[in-house]
């Protein structure tokens, strides 16, 4: 059975192409409007300043990760106080601040203001960064950014961080199938970097990931990720999870604030959004999927909690790939997805 985090993340995968080392030497300053949700930041060698949009400046010291949601821009720089060389408008477009355009052989477009001799070269730089982004879709997804403030630093362990020793040993190689091993290495880092992050006082852990350590609450959120179809009820649930009705019932209120049925509705919506925005699966099979009897089952629980049909929903979300960029789909509170519908959290 899986844990929360590991279906919550099924659908948040690395953009291997996306993947860059970039080394500079001061002053430098990157502004970053690509329209991506999700990135992560590590410096392999100097420090760094993170600053969002309208926020505070953020210290990026070596060997700590950034996560940085998005599609709002960033900057990236050696002191808060040097202005934007360059703006970094995707992977392949990327111009001065008075919109010259840039290209170049470093991963960032070209950008290596680095001592005559050295441009470009990691060895002969101060600093080197390391970026790489992610695609998330899906409502189901869309729960991790949710529960993610506009910046996460996790700061370098006393064990230091593993996923990211590989990282850097397969960038200072050649070797056939190394995107393929970075983009693992890519979810490997995040996982581990979530984690480290919800564990940090500050973070404010999202109930279902607080719950996960509960023996009792943890396994029965497992049998609902891991099978909503089944016909649940709290009676069964509570057995499974060797508890009381009455008892699991308060337990599971207790940490999740919300009642075990209407957690299995949330949940069983969400995975019926992203089959509808995804699929061509009529909404008669998506409602057998996900729990319900038939379509008209299906609907009138879909209009509860979202505040449209199945069709509607589908017709959006088709529209919305039509009209913009992947990443705008599936983002939670930062894209238009499940958690920009008005959420009928009791409905059952």
């Amino acid at each position: 059975m899986e844990d929360a985090l590991s279906t919550l993340l099924h659908d948040v995968r690395p953009r291997g192409a996306l993947f860059d080392q970039s080394a500079f030497a001061p002053p430098w300053s990157l502004r970053f409007v690509e329209p991506t949700p999700l990135t992560l930041l590590t410096m392999l060698r100097g420090e760094a300043w993170v600053t969002p949009d309208g926020g505070e400046a953020v210290p990026l010291r070596p060997w700590d990760v950034m996560i940085v949601l998005g599609p709002e821009p960033y900057t990236v720089s050696d002191n808060p106080g040097t202005p934007p060389r360059l703006v970094v408008h995707g992977p392949d477009r990327c111009t001065t601040p008075d919109g010259r355009v840039v290209v170049g052989e470093q991963p960032i477009c070209g950008y290596a203001p680095c001592p005559e001799g050295t441009e470009g070269t990691a060895e002969a730089a101060e600093t080197v960064l390391i970026k790489g982004t992610y695609q998330v879709s899906g409502s189901v997804s869309g729960r991790v950014l949710d529960a993610l403030p506009r910046i996460a630093r996790i700061p370098v362990g006393a064990g230091g961080c593993p996923a990211l020793d590989m990282i850097a040993y397969e960038l200072d190689r050649e070797a056939p199938g190394q995107q393929v091993v970075l983009d693992r290495l890519l979810d490997l880092l995040l996982v581990m970097s979530l984690r480290e992050w919800f564990e940090q006082p500050e973070a404010q852990a999202p109930a279902w990931y607080r719950a996960h350590g509960d023996p009792m609450i943890g396994r029965a959120l497992r049998l609902i990720h891991g099978d909503p179809a089944r016909a649940w009820t709290v009676a069964g649930l509570a057995t499974e999870a060797g508890a009381s009705r009455a008892r699991f019932a308060q337990r599971f209120s207790d940490l999740m604030g919300q009642s075990p049925m209407a957690y299995l509705t949330e949940w069983r919506i969400c995975q019926a959004a992203d089959l509808l925005a995804r699929t061509d699966a009529t909404v008669e099979a998506v409602s057998r999927q996900v729990g319900y009897s038939n379509a008209y089952a299906l609907s009138v629980a879909f209009k509860r909690t979202m505040g449209v049909r199945p069709g509607e929903h589908r017709a959006r979300s088709r529209d919305q790939v039509a009209r913009g960029p992947a990443w705008a789909a599936g983002t939670g509170k930062h894209g238009k997805e499940l958690r920009d519908y008005p959420i009928d959290r009791a409905a059952g």
